[in-house]
């Protein structure tokens, strides 16, 4: 059903990522022209993802009406899937954002923002997204949730929040005119404020270097993993172009607050590599005039930010650089110490196509 005002103003806020959720969404990925061969090394590691989450909370998958039936056979019974159109599957963007307000009884609805695939025709990663925008519509209707429509264009991996009233985010992804070019800065905070329910916004300079399918996105670079700290993609060797764009976020984290005027602890997370697309890579990817094309030599945007937090555990990708996985993993471990770290090894071939683990999930609050 479609409510009429701000969020905000009926009362609700978005939570944090780990307060206790009653469901994880995610889209299951087919197009040729983003996934090397035809999606199918993708699809394995999207079964390993959905099969770790749902150990820990419910999840369900959705595939389009010609994967359904390879969806259903490659994930566990637990998993479930339901048929649905989208253009792909990163359903951190397309899907919705879910609010929650406690009255008598804790409820949820969710934001529909509008969609363009990072950037409009122009500059965005396809050039056909008439089915992802309506993914939100349909994820709200499944579970019979209040939708709050909005005409500003906004993915959810441009937001994190820590579920009291502070928002991260990057002027190099929101302030982009491929995204809102009649919003000033003034006017998206003042949304992402009635939308979100948030008091204060944190704005880094820029994303991840090399993040430039979503133009920075902050789930790449930044995020909280309890109120008043936060966990920020580190580089040390001052020649890779990362180190300046970590050291610019470092100088903002460091001087500011949140909305409850705690500095901000901040936990270093040692990207890997520098990772790049091999010509193999490239070569499996039917590249067209369709969507943006993937060219050997890239540098991925691989980053260990970009974990997803389930019930109790943290599903975190693994890229091959023994390292930097361990260290990963050692790091993660020390920042959640009540949470069971789970490896997903091959989540490069996610990375590949433009994101990882927690740009193709999306968290529903739990009512409690």
């Amino acid at each position: 059903m479609e409510e009429t005002g701000k969020p905000a103003q009926h009362g609700y806020w978005m939570p944090a990522e780990w307060e206790p959720h009653s469901h994880c969404w995610m889209g299951w990925p087919e197009r040729p022209d983003n996934w090397r061969d035809h999606a199918v090394p993708a699809q394995r590691v999207f079964a390993k993802v959905a099969t770790a989450i749902s150990k820990f909370e419910p999840v369900t998958v959705c595939a389009s009406a010609a994967q359904w039936e390879n969806a259903r056979s490659l994930l566990p019974p637990n998993v479930r899937v339901v048929e649905m159109s989208m253009n792909d599957s990163w359903f951190r963007d397309s899907g919705p954002t879910f609010v929650v307000r406690k009255n008598n009884t804790k409820s949820v609805a969710g934001i529909d923002w509008t969609f363009n695939s990072w950037g409009g025709v122009d500059d965005g990663c396809y050039k056909d997204w008439s089915h992802d925008i309506l993914v939100s519509r349909k994820i709200l209707e499944i579970e019979k949730l209040p939708r709050f429509p909005h005409s500003m264009v906004l993915e959810g991996g441009s937001i994190h929040v820590d579920g009291e009233g502070t928002c991260l985010t990057t002027e190099e992804c929101l302030l982009n005119k491929n995204r809102n070019p009649h919003m000033s800065k003034e006017q998206i905070e003042d949304n992402l404020k009635e939308y979100l329910g948030v008091q204060k916004i944190i704005w880094l300079p820029r994303g991840l270097y090399g993040d430039d399918d979503t133009n920075g996105h902050i789930d790449n670079m930044c995020c909280f993993v309890k109120p008043g700290v936060v966990l920020l993609s580190w580089t040390d060797d001052e020649s890779d172009p990362h180190y300046e764009r970590c050291i610019e976020a470092l100088s903002v984290l460091s001087s500011v607050t949140d909305a409850s005027g705690r500095k901000l602890e901040v936990v270093k997370l040692h990207i890997p590599g520098p990772l790049h697309m091999t010509n193999e890579e490239s070569g499996g990817v039917i590249q067209d005039v369709e969507a943006k094309p993937r060219e050997s030599g890239t540098r991925l945007a691989a980053s260990y930010v970009n974990f997803y937090i389930a019930n109790g555990g943290i599903i975190t990708p693994q890229f091959g650089d023994e390292k930097w996985d361990n260290e990963a993993v050692r790091v993660l471990s020390e920042t959640f110490p009540d949470y069971e770290v789970v490896r997903i090894e091959g989540a490069r071939e996610i990375v590949l196509a433009g994101g990882n683990i927690h740009c193709i999930t999306q968290q529903q609050p739990a009512i409690q």
